[in-house]
Formats: C-alpha cells, sequence, structure tokens
C-alpha cells in the first residue's frame, strides 16, 4: 500500500507509542484520526505536530471498553474523512497484580481495552474499508509471545490479540490484511527507575533497549509490504530468543 493520501485510525496515539506510530504514519503523507482516552493534553501536542506534516488530523476522545463510544468513535471516522484505509490497535494497559489477586475488575479492565476493543474496532474499520484495500496492524506484546508471570492477565489477553490478529487476516483476505507488531523493550514504563530499564535491555540479545520508532518503522514496513498477512513482527531485540 501506498501511504501518502491514505487514512488512518491509530487508538491510544496520545503519547507514548501510540504517538510515535501516528508522527511515522503523518511523514509519509496519511491522513490521520488521533484517538485518546485520558490524554488529553498530550494528544492535543500530537495532534499539532501532526497538522505541521501538511496533512489532515484529527483527534477523538474515546472510552474503547463502552461499546457505544467506540461505534461513535468510527461513525466521526466515517462522516470527516468518508473512508478508512489504516487501522492501528494501538490501545492498551499493562497491570502488574499477583495471579491470586486477579479478580473480575482487573480481569475486565485489561481484556475490555486489550482484545475486547480491538476485535471490534476491526469489526468496524472493516466495514468502512470495505469494498477495498485495507490494512489492520494489531500491538500486541512479547507478554503475548512468552508467558509473564507477574503479568497474568496482560500476557493471556495479549495472546489474544495474537490469534486475533490470525483469524481477521483468514476472515477478510485478499481485501484487508492484518498484521501485528510485538515490542519488547521499546520504551520504559513509568514504573520503573533507569537502573533497572537498563538491566532489561543489556538481557537481551542485541544488549540494548530500543524505542518507540522502531515500533513505527515496523507498522510502515508492514503497511507497506502487500505480500505479508496473517504475521506478527517482534521488535524486542531478540527477546523471544530468549
Amino acid at each position: 500500500m501506498k501511504l501518502m493520501g491514505k487514512n488512518a485510525l491509530v487508538t491510544g496515539s496520545g503519547q507514548r507509542v501510540g504517538r510515535e506510530i501516528a508522527l511515522g504514519l503523518a511523514k509519509r503523507g496519511c491522513n490521520l484520526i488521533l484517538h485518546y482516552h485520558s490524554s488529553g493534553k498530550e494528544a492535543a501536542e500530537t495532534l499539532r505536530e501532526i497538522e505541521a506534516c501538511g496533512v489532515r488530523a484529527i483527534s477523538v476522545q474515546t472510552d474503547l471498553r463502552d461499546q457505544v463510544e467506540l461505534k461513535s468513535l468510527f461513525s466521526t471516522v466515517d462522516s470527516s474523512f468518508n473512508r478508512l484505509d489504516i487501522l492501528v490497535n494501538s490501545a492498551a494497559i499493562m497491570e502488574k497484580i499477583d495471579f491470586l489477586d486477579v479478580d473480575g475488575d482487573a480481569w475486565y479492565r485489561s481484556m475490555a481495552l486489550n482484545l475486547r476493543a480491538p476485535f471490534f474496532c476491526i469489526q468496524e474499520a472493516t466495514r468502512q474499508m470495505l469494498p477495498g484495500k485495507g490494512v489492520v496492524i494489531n500491538i500486541s506484546d512479547v507478554a503475548g509471545l512468552r508467558p509473564w508471570a507477574s503479568y497474568p492477565v496482560h500476557s493471556i489477553s495479549k495472546a489474544g490479540v495474537e490469534m486475533l490478529t490470525q483469524v481477521a487476516a483468514a476472515a477478510f483476505a485478499p481485501d484487508i490484511r492484518v498484521n501485528g507488531v510485538a515490542p519488547g523493550p521499546v520504551m520504559k514504563p513509568e514504573f520503573l527507575d533507569d537502573d533497572r530499564w537498563n538491566e532489561i535491555g543489556a538481557a537481551v540479545p542485541l544488549q540494548r533497549s530500543g524505542n518507540a520508532g522502531d515500533v513505527s518503522r515496523a507498522v510502515i514496513f508492514l503497511c507497506e509490504n502487500d505480500y505479508i498477512t496473517g504475521e506478527t513482527l517482534a521488535v524486542d531485540g531478540g527477546n523471544k530468543l530468549l
């Protein structure tokens, strides 16, 4: 897919990795729909940076866990841009919790945003993409490829995203390609100190942490390569080899 002039929705694009993905697509000429939930200040700044790229852009506040709000987001996309070409499911949460402490609320928080929302975002997006071509990129996590015992619900939700990617790719081929990107240590979580983050980076085969730009470039690659679908590209410095 040639990206110039295409319309892209990136969920969770107000800050962190989602922001870098949105900026990367804008720099390749995509018009952007920035979705955010609570990071309004950061989303406003990201919107200004994207508009400086000379493309059309809007920001939309939505709680993707709410089905009514999710549908409203896509109604806004349709009324503002008429067509959607690219969906990047980036919005997610990552909660550290002991397996025995997981209750219904903790389960719902992660599953509703990390897995349920991407499923229904794909459903709504493909209705706007068809008939025609389209691309969906799901941002997974290396925790979906290897179990993280300290993040049980997060790991399970991201493993679900891996299967969602494959099921959707099979369901919508050949018109819509669906792929995933599984980041490893590319952006320091707010709760980690610098020393621990450096230790994590040094432990992977490439002996360093990555950055959000590495994920953005992987997303762009999967958007542009028309002969890849149903795959997940790990951007992890070789972490999955350990």
